[in-house]
């Protein structure tokens, strides 16, 4: 078993920055990759970056540019840094983790899920 708790969410205005952080517990943190994927309510969820053991990223599109991945592999944290945040981003973002490659990983369904945590983009 892998338990995974985010935090760091909460309400930030339009183009800041926020960053989510997402601490892992149990099994041998080095053989997944993690990830994070969002969801607005009543819309599948989404994937946004994932990176694996080696520090590998991978990201959708619309996170390209504007967020990046990493993680510290002697504390069991994965960190997900927003900038210039869209309204439309307001969702709640969950940290995951897989047995897989991070590409791999912007698949679902994944092994691991944490419980989630709000982010609110206001204008």
């Amino acid at each position: 078993q892998v338990q995974l708790v985010e935090s760091g969410g909460g309400l930030v205005q339009a183009g800041a920055s926020l960053r989510l952080s997402c601490a892992a517990s149990g099994r041998t943190f080095s053989a997944y990759a993690m990830g994070w994927f969002r969801q607005v309510s009543g819309k599948e969820r989404e994937f946004i970056a994932a990176i694996d053991w080696s520090g590998n990223a991978f990201y959708a599109d619309s996170a390209k540019g504007r967020f990046t991945i990493s993680r510290d592999n002697t504390k069991n944290i994965v960190y997900l840094q927003m900038n210039n945040q869209k309204r439309e981003e307001t969702a709640v973002y969950y940290c995951a983790a897989k047995r897989e490659s991070a590409r791999g990983m912007s698949h679902l369904p994944v092994d691991y899920w944490g419980q989630g945590t709000q982010v609110t983009v206001s204008s």
